[in-house]
């Protein structure tokens, strides 16, 4: 009997010890209950979908009985969130677009006056490069007779100097000769003799060749007009003649009162104080009016008699015609500090002709960052600024073109500011510079330098938006007494009084101007306003629905991680147990009990499986296999 109370003792240990674990586990398993978990997937879904406040939802638990009606209602469901995410796609793509609003304000106020650029569109004979120029016509003289049999009619010059300075290696003969003007048959007649009669004058090109300095790769620069022709080569030595100046400074000779016989703004004269001069290679003497930043003109009303009333010579007495076939005066109306443009932005003004441009501002404001690539200052355009003026587009494309020039050519072209360090071109110095000059014009023109894409829009940019009208002036009942006064008064020697003076009114149309800003289309809050429609739409839900599903997508990730934790700890469970490491058996224990009966051994495996299954997320109840032994 003692020895069979001694084997007992060791039995209701283990069976105390398995109770105690399994009270553990269970308050484990209380503790894991509080968290709301659930036992599988489908309590998980059946849950939500009896509970949730999304439309639709409780038909997948409701039609579970009848299979055609869960299957119809779960395509319906799930067909409905795609439609609903290809709309939150559409959204997302328009957000990211970042589109904009134009907004347009009309604002009234005094306005300030802008600047006027007025030119003669003649350049002068400036007395520093008179003698070139004159051999620069004798030269065109015989060129035009040898090509167009017209003989033009040159002044008065001893030309017995010419026949020396064709002998210098630097004189303007030697280059004119390495560029001439040439005429050149069109393809489709390319192989007839030229004494043919069938072939006309006008079929031929004409232009000129410019060549690198072995003469073997040349540059045909040719046009079907010969106008154009001529007036190109002889600006392309002009524009040499210019470049040998060693200081701009000789061909500053402002004529401002042999121009300019009247200046007014606002009823009161002008002075010297109010403009600027510059000269520019084919417009010649310029004047900018209104350009002094300490002291700008104010309109204080709209109207022609409350502007700037200008009135100027066009007689072209002593200029290059060469350059230039058309007479009057050059106008362009632009921004201060921002450079005159000629080319681009400035008009006409015919003799004979009252010319009144009426005004209206315009300013346009945009939106940098993400919604346009405009820059602000032009700090951020990777384009060295040359001009002596606040950042533009059209400031940076020449800006670029002309350091292009500098790096491949070798120098500069006259037309544009001169960068530090370099010098202009001049076939005395650089002998092909025409060659990559025009090469590179065309690559210019393609935009294979890239100038129209580096360069981009101000953020904050002023147009004056123009409309001119005209009318004869002087009429013929005035005009004798008009070109009397101007005669005694600014010495003015009458020799065409038609096309002698032209007069020119610039104002303010009205004194409200217009303000196109941009502001976003498309913001946080309305894209969240957005996918809220959108929502409300196909399930008729609110954000706390949103907060539903995502509450099911965290339980769902929740319950798989802990599943595959306790399948992962129930696979090592059944593995088998390792050998201890001092080499005892566990079947040492069977050898000690030899009779040890079944029902005993029943026991024990019943004891065995109160350990929580993990099979299920639910605490199980003890078996009564292990109950009836315990009794």
């Amino acid at each position: 009997d003692g020895t069979g109370k001694t084997r007992k003792m060791p039995e209701g240990e283990k069976t105390r010890q398995c109770k105690q674990e399994e009270e553990q586990q269970q308050k484990e398993e209380e503790r894991e209950g509080l968290i709301e978990f659930y036992s599988s997937y489908q309590e998980l879904f059946q849950f939500f979908c009896s509970n949730t406040t999304i439309h639709g939802a409780i038909r997948l638990v409701c039609s579970k009985k009848n299979k055609m009606k869960t299957a119809f209602w779960s395509v319906l469901f799930f067909l409905t969130f795609g439609l609903m995410y290809w709309q939150f796609g559409i959204l997302y793509r328009e957000y990211f677009s970042y589109p904009v609003n134009l907004n347009l304000n009309l604002n009234s106020d005094r306005l300030t006056f802008p600047a006027v650029t007025l030119c003669t569109l003649n350049p002068y004979r400036y007395s520093a490069i008179r003698k070139k120029l004159d051999e620069l016509d004798q030269i065109t003289h015989q060129t035009l007779l040898d090509l167009y049999d017209y003989n033009m009619s040159l002044a008065p010059r001893d030309w017995s100097t010419l026949s020396t300075e064709k002998r210098s290696p630097r004189s303007l003969f030697h280059h004119v000769q390495r560029h001439p003007l040439r005429r050149q048959k069109r393809d489709n007649i390319v192989n007839l003799p030229e004494n043919s009669p069938s072939v006309d004058k006008n079929d031929w090109k004409i232009g000129f060749v410019l060549c690198r300095e072995n003469n073997k790769d040349c540059f045909r620069q040719m046009y079907s007009s010969g106008v154009d022709a001529v007036r190109e080569w002889y600006s392309f030595h002009y524009i040499n003649i210019l470049a040998q100046m060693p200081d701009a400074k000789d061909l500053d000779e402002s004529d401002f009162e042999n121009f300019i016989y009247a200046c007014r703004f606002n009823e009161a004269t002008c002075d010297k104080g109010n403009y600027t001069h510059f000269h520019h290679p084919l417009y010649g003497n310029c004047y900018t009016f209104n350009d002094n930043s300490s002291s700008l003109w104010t309109s204080s009303l709209p109207g022609i008699n409350n502007g700037l009333s200008l009135v100027v010579r066009t007689e072209q007495n002593d200029f290059i015609p060469l350059l230039s076939t058309v007479t009057g005066a050059r106008v362009m109306v632009h921004d201060q500090n921002e450079p005159a443009f000629m080319d681009d932005g400035g008009f006409n003004v015919r003799p004979g002709i009252e010319t009144s441009i009426s005004m209206r501002k315009e300013t346009t404001v945009r939106l940098g960052g993400s919604y346009s690539d405009c820059t602000e200052d032009g700090s951020d355009v990777p384009v060295q600024n040359l001009y002596s003026s606040r950042y533009t587009e059209q400031v940076c494309i020449r800006s670029c073109f002309q350091l292009n020039i500098v790096e491949r050519c070798g120098c500069a072209y006259y037309f544009y500011p001169l960068p530090t360090g370099a010098e202009y071109c001049d076939y005395t110095k650089h002998v092909a510079w025409g060659y990559c000059y025009y090469k590179l014009l065309a690559e210019f023109k393609a935009d294979v330098l890239g100038c129209f894409h580096k360069c981009r829009k101000p953020c904050k940019m002023t147009e004056y938006r123009l409309s001119a009208g005209y009318s004869r002036w002087p009429s013929a009942v005035s005009e004798d007494w008009v070109f009397h006064v101007l005669s005694r008064q600014n010495k003015y020697n009458i020799t065409s009084k038609r096309n002698g003076i032209a007069k020119v009114n610039i104002f303010f149309e009205e004194w409200n101007y217009k303000t196109n800003g941009e502001s976003p289309a498309f913001t946080v809050v309305t894209l969240l306003s957005q996918l809220g429609n959108q929502w409300s739409l196909w399930f008729g839900s609110s954000v706390l629905s949103v907060m539903e599903l995502a509450e099911l997508i965290l339980d769902f990730i929740a319950i798989t991680f802990i599943l595959s934790l306790r399948w992962f700890r129930s696979q090592q469970q059944l593995s088998p147990p390792r050998p201890h490491p001092n080499g005892h058996d566990n079947t040492a224990f069977q050898d000690e009990v030899p009779g040890l009966s079944a029902p005993h051994r029943f026991t024990v495996e019943a004891v065995v499986t109160m350990l929580p299954s993990y099979n299920s997320l639910e605490p199980r109840e003890p078996s009564r296999d292990s109950e009836v032994e315990h009794k």
